[in-house]
């Protein structure tokens, strides 16, 4: 069982930036294919990066590539996304997850679910 805990998310004008984190609980987060996704009001949870276990291999949704980047500490057992050039299309609530068997864009392979922290661009 891996139980994550996102932090980082606020209130940030268009063009800013913001660092969210996902620190994770357990001795086995370093197997972990570690992802983000975020969902906005009325819309689908839709995927935006993830990483390998080994952080040697990232992807990212057409939509971020380019201004955001994920990237994973395994000694602090802590996955990061870092958002740039932020737009207001960015706003959402935004969920770090955890996959046991890879890493890749699809939610369902995605096992355990941190609760989200809020990410609000104004315009």
């Amino acid at each position: 069982q891996v139980q994550l805990v996102e932090s980082g998310g606020g209130l940030v004008q268009a063009g800013g930036s913001l660092r969210l984190s996902c620190a994770a609980s357990g001795r086995t987060f370093s197997t972990y294919g570690m992802g983000w996704f975020r969902q906005a009001p009325r819309k689908e949870r839709e995927f935006v990066a993830a990483i390998s276990s080994s952080g040697g291999s990232t992807l990212y949704a057409d939509s971020v590539k380019g201004r955001f980047t994920i990237s994973r500490d395994n000694a602090k057992n802590t996955v990061y996304l870092q958002l740039n050039s932020l737009k207001p299309e960015d706003t959402a609530v935004y969920y770090c997850a955890a996959d046991p068997t890879g890493f890749g864009n699809r939610k369902y392979a995605y096992a355990y679910w941190g609760q989200g922290t809020q990410v609000t661009v104004s315009s």
